[in-house]
């Protein structure tokens, strides 16, 4: 399409054409000028000076109208608009009534290329200094009533019209910033999911391919089945990986909770973990937020802690906030590289606990983590939409 959108500058030549067309075309009403020239009765030097005049009048208002909007100072675009006024009145003066009709488009321009605040003042200035001059010339009167009215009536609907123009113009900016804030947060979630999926399957396979390297000399059915176990793991990295970037995985708490516990037990870690979990009225969002959270602590478990113990509890707990399902993740380590609350070297958030953390947010819960009385303790809570018989009961 080689069409000008609205608020739109031309993007090539033949838009350019197009719209020098659509300006262009109004000024057929300029046949009144013209014909006083050719046929006005005029000397020879007037109808000289009146082409170069007209010609000056049309270069001017076509720079001002074709470049209205384009965030030159107002003080620029009334000066502008007071050439385009001393024109009109210099060639209404010398050549006759019929150049009454260039005050128009004074106020045309005046709509078009200036804010409403200055365009009010300066269309009705325009029509009045119309009236004025037609009351000088001889025989202007007779033209002023089927000037006015388009003069005011053609400026005021150009304030409109450049309103419109700037409102879709700022609309289409809108939108353009709307695509790139989506496109950054659809970064954002992928790299949430990446690291999430990605570093919990990583650590167990480099936890069982260990596993496997030691019982390869004595036991090579155990390493085989070691082995086997990667390869499962590793299998379904790659689907949850797919998944991930359709957008469509969303883990549950079942499944993390049965995945933890061979993490853990693959690490040599004595694992406490709930029995299954009554999930009636938690919401969706909730679950996979909390699934997302206890699969991240334990990969940190594994990975960081040097722990021989970690307890895993799910519980729903009453607060002022309403009712809430909370998930504990507690170990006996000495955090290795976690450092702070955050999990990052040197105390600082890390790329997972800082994406939890915005999960939980979205989902409308909080998560807290730190140092504990005998390791590192998470604490993620979300939303209970419901509230079930056994309030306040344990996982």
């Amino acid at each position: 399409m080689n069409s000008v959108g609205m608020g739109q500058r031309p993007q090539n030549r033949r838009q350019q054409v197009v719209k020098f067309l659509w300006v262009g075309i109004w000024l057929a009403y300029l046949s009144a000028p013209v014909r006083d020239l050719l046929h006005g009765g005029h000397s020879d030097g007037v109808v000289v000076l009146g082409w170069i005049g007209l010609a000056a009048f049309v270069f001017w208002y076509f720079t001002l109208v074709v470049r209205a909007g384009r965030g030159e100072r107002n003080g620029v675009v009334l000066g502008s608009v007071a050439v385009l006024a001393a024109q009109s009145t210099v060639l209404s003066l010398t050549l006759g009534r019929e150049w009454l009709v260039l005050y128009v488009y004074v106020a045309i321009a005046s709509g078009a290329a200036l804010p409403f605040r200055l365009a009010r003042w300066m269309i009705p200035a325009v029509s009045a200094l119309l009236t004025g001059c037609a009351l000088v010339v001889p025989g202007g009167t007779a033209f002023l009533t089927g000037l006015l009215f388009p003069a005011l009536l053609g400026g005021f609907s150009m304030t409109g019209v450049r309103e419109l123009i700037r409102t879709t113009t700022e609309l289409r900016e809108a939108r353009a910033t709307v695509a790139r804030l989506a496109a950054n947060e659809e970064r954002l979630r992928l790299a949430r999911d990446l690291h999430d999926l990605l570093g919990h399957s990583l650590s167990l396979i480099t936890l069982k391919s260990e596993l496997a390297g030691r019982m390869l000399p004595g036991h090579p059915e155990k390493a085989a089945q070691q082995v086997a176990d990667i390869e499962q793991v590793s299998r379904q990295a790659l689907v949850d990986v797919r998944a991930a970037v359709a957008g469509y995985r969303k883990p549950r708490l079942l499944e993390e909770l049965a995945g933890a516990r061979v993490a853990l037990t693959a690490a040599g870690i004595t694992a406490e973990l709930p029995a299954e979990p009554d999930l009636d009225g938690v919401p969706e969002d909730s679950e996979t937020a909390l699934a997302w959270a206890l699969r991240e602590a334990v990969t940190n478990v594994v990975r960081h802690s040097g722990a021989r113990r970690c307890t895993v509890e799910l519980l729903r707990r009453r607060t002022l906030d309403g009712l809430l399902l909370e998930l504990a993740v507690e170990d006996d380590g000495s955090g290795g590289p976690r450092g702070g609350p955050g999990g990052g070297p040197g105390g600082g958030p890390g790329n997972g606990l800082t994406g939890l953390t915005e999960r939980l947010t979205q989902a409308g819960g909080t998560l807290e983590a730190g140092r504990a009385r005998n390791g590192f303790l998470l604490i993620a809570r979300a939303p209970v939409a419901a509230v079930p018989a056994d309030v306040g009961s344990g996982a």
